[in-house]
């Protein structure tokens, strides 16, 4: 599941890419939606990483 954490800004960019565009409104009006997607999910990222170095927990192939 850690391995597909990088699709999660992808989709829900396109996610808001396709909305804008379903309603109209240009891509420059709907900056800022994007900037909270990738601030969202570098939280995200953030958050997993800190837990992997508090558990100390080592990803094996």
């Amino acid at each position: 599941m850690f391995r597909l954490l990088f699709l999660l800004p992808v989709v829900l960019c396109l996610a808001w890419y396709f909305f804008l565009k379903k309603n109209g409104v240009p891509i420059k009006q709907g900056k800022k939606g994007f900037i909270y997607i990738l601030i969202l999910s570098t939280c995200v990222l953030a958050f997993f990483v800190l837990m992997i170095q508090i558990t100390e927990y080592r990803i094996s192939n």
